[in-house]
């Protein structure tokens, strides 16, 4: 999934790394104040946890969506890093489930410090999310970042009922990504407009903008999983077919496929996925059937939907730059690379 414009415009960069180097600080101070007298060995694993890499995409959405309705002070910055708290530590739990050894390069903290210390050091970030967004945001906020993480765990479970499942529907896979993806990206555009004071109109247009990039993002992770370069994306290609994700370019091409092919793709599905002659079948039978194109579609009206829920921000003759600036990453989730 590449283009030529496939990394972020040099004015998102900017923003981007200084809003990054806002957040980092944010955490880092809190850091200080709240693992104040606690053992040191989670002190380490947290600090490793957090600093080891990352986008920051969902601190950024949440700084964005509040200077687009006014507010931009250093509590917000506090309350951007809850949203990375809440999702290292669900990378943390992730990697756990995964057993996985490596994430972006380094060790994963599961490989390098243990099952137990991993698992501790999650509730710890996820206890302290959930802290600074009722202290910075209320009880409306809590309550939406409480429902989308609540969401995020049923997605879990749903796909997890959905493995190797060729009956799955196309309706049910994006039930689960909104679940799992979509809620939670919606939540960090909501409290970032609720923390601004925003009306009503304004803070459900960023919440649903929100949610439909984070529903563009998921479909481009489905196209990456297969179609991405390992020295790009950090991950091997074909994780997703044999873990028995039914992902959205498989799905087209089920939806599509003769009788005889979508018979070859179930025995594919209920065989070893490990196996490289196995996912090579499938990714000629996905190319047969155009199902790669057609879920590189899917990502692009996402997009456009995206796009157009910002329209109660958009003034005629000019744009506000933190508008702009969320048009431009609702483009780079479309063309990312990795």
């Amino acid at each position: 999934m590449s283009s030529p414009a496939s990394g972020p415009t040099m004015d998102l960069r900017a923003a981007a790394a200084a809003v990054a180097g806002r957040v980092e600080s944010a955490m880092r101070a809190d850091l200080e104040r709240s693992l104040a007298g606690c053992d040191p060995l989670l002190v380490e694993v947290v600090q490793y946890a957090l600093f080891s890499g990352g986008k920051r995409i969902r601190p950024l959405l949440t700084v964005l969506c509040s200077r687009c309705c006014g507010r931009d002070d250093n509590d917000l910055y506090l309350l951007a890093a809850a949203f990375e708290y809440l999702h290292v530590a669900t990378l943390v739990h992730d990697d756990v489930i995964d057993r996985a050894s490596q994430r972006r390069g380094n060790a994963t903290v599961v490989a390098r410090f243990g099952l137990t210390a991993a698992i501790l050091a999650g509730d710890w970030l996820h206890a302290r999310s959930m802290h600074l967004i009722g202290r910075l945001a209320g009880p409306r906020g809590l309550e939406i970042f409480c429902a989308a993480t609540l969401s995020m765990v049923n997605g879990e479970f749903v796909q997890l009922r959905l493995i190797g499942d060729a009956a799955t529907r196309e309706q049910q896979y994006f039930d689960v990504i909104r679940q799992k993806t979509g809620n939670l990206i919606a939540s960090t555009c909501a409290l970032g407009a609720l923390f601004a004071g925003a009306d009503e109109v304004r803070l459900q247009a960023l919440s649903t903008y929100g949610d439909l990039i984070g529903a563009a993002f998921q479909v481009v992770d489905d196209l990456l999983d297969f179609q991405g370069d390992p020295g790009n994306t950090g991950k091997k290609t074909g994780n997703d077919f044999a873990e028995g994700k039914m992902t959205l370019p498989l799905l087209q091409t089920l939806a599509r496929a003769s009788d005889a092919d979508r018979r070859l793709i179930e025995d594919l599905l209920a065989a070893d996925r490990t196996d490289p002659a196995a996912y090579q079948g499938v990714v000629t039978l996905i190319e047969r059937y155009d199902g790669f194109a057609a879920a590189a579609a899917v990502a692009r009206h996402l997009v456009d939907q995206a796009l157009a829920a910002l329209a109660p921000f958009i003034r005629p003759g000019s744009e506000d730059a933190s508008v702009r600036l969320l048009r431009e990453l609702a483009l780079y989730v479309l063309a990312r690379n990795k």
